[in-house]
């Protein structure tokens, strides 16, 4: 089942039938601990219709309406091998080999709803920043009381000389305008998605391929359980938040992105979201 927030309002896709959600608020909607039995009970009162499928054609706007957006750093040995790498003239190195073994997981925020961005819209890249990529990610939508409910895909936009430079300047690498894209629907599956899901990021500039790689959910050494255990500790979200799980797709050192690449990350059961670099 997939939930689509568009400019006419919220679209319920199920078994290849689109209807119109039961609730046009979408904070109540998601913030649901059971929210696939809650859609699937209140699906069979609402007509499908090909209007509602064309919203989500033409009119999609992000899964985000009041919602946080944070994220976990080196959840998979590429992204430690990379920040390592990245960060070792400034003698931040041994920073990511302890924290990619340690209890503690990293988990930093990275966006409000206002600063992120949808399907079709602009990602940004830093004018102050020399060595940027995106990063990849499957998202969990986790209600205020902790329970993981939902998936998107997710961009977590990276801007690697700021970051490299220094792992203190980690903020300002990561959370900026544009700096996060989420979409192109919150998936709601009845269980948990399979550990053998695939990412898939594909980079084109001047309409050719110039990056394209896949790996799979499981080779993530942190558990999504683990990782929404850390976040809740000791803060709230009372309509839910979104937790970007980490990268395994790390460009080489001499890539970077430019203004007019387009970027395409698909996650299967989800879909594909697309974006367009800005500066």
């Amino acid at each position: 089942m997939k939930l689509y927030r568009t400019r006419q309002g919220i679209v319920v896709e199920h078994e290849n039938r689109f209807h119109r959600a039961p609730s046009d608020d979408w904070d109540y909607l998601v913030n649901q601990d059971d929210l696939f039995n809650f859609l699937q009970q209140e699906i069979p009162s609402t007509a499908a219709s090909d209007e509602y499928r064309s919203w989500t054609e033409t009119q999609l706007l992000p899964p985000i309406s009041q919602q946080e957006i944070w994220a976990s750093g080196v959840t998979y040995m590429r992204s430690r091998n990379a920040r390592m790498e990245e960060s070792k003239d400034a003698g931040g190195g041994d920073f990511y080999e302890r924290v990619y073994d340690a209890e503690r997981p990293e988990l930093f925020f990275k966006s409000t709803a206002a600063r992120a961005v949808g399907p079709g819209d602009g990602v940004r890249i830093r004018k102050d920043s020399t060595w940027n990529v995106p990063e990849p990610e499957l998202t969990l939508f986790i209600t205020s009381n902790g329970k993981i409910v939902g998936y998107t895909v997710g961009n977590d936009m990276s801007s690697r000389s700021i970051e490299g430079e220094n792992p203190l300047y980690l903020p300002q690498a990561k959370t900026y305008d544009g700096s996060a894209a989420v979409g192109p629907c919150l998936y709601v599956p009845g269980a948990p998605i399979s550990s053998d899901t695939e990412i898939r990021l594909e980079i084109r500039r001047d309409n050719q391929t110039v990056f394209d790689e896949k790996i799979a959910i499981n080779r993530m050494k942190r558990k999504h359980d683990e990782l929404v255990s850390f976040l809740f500790r000791e803060t709230t979200f009372p309509h839910g938040c979104y937790l970007m799980t980490g990268t395994g797709i790390v460009p080489g050192d001499d890539f970077t992105l430019e203004a007019g690449d387009e970027v395409r990350i698909s996650i299967e059961g989800i879909g594909t979201l697309v974006n367009t670099v800005q500066r």
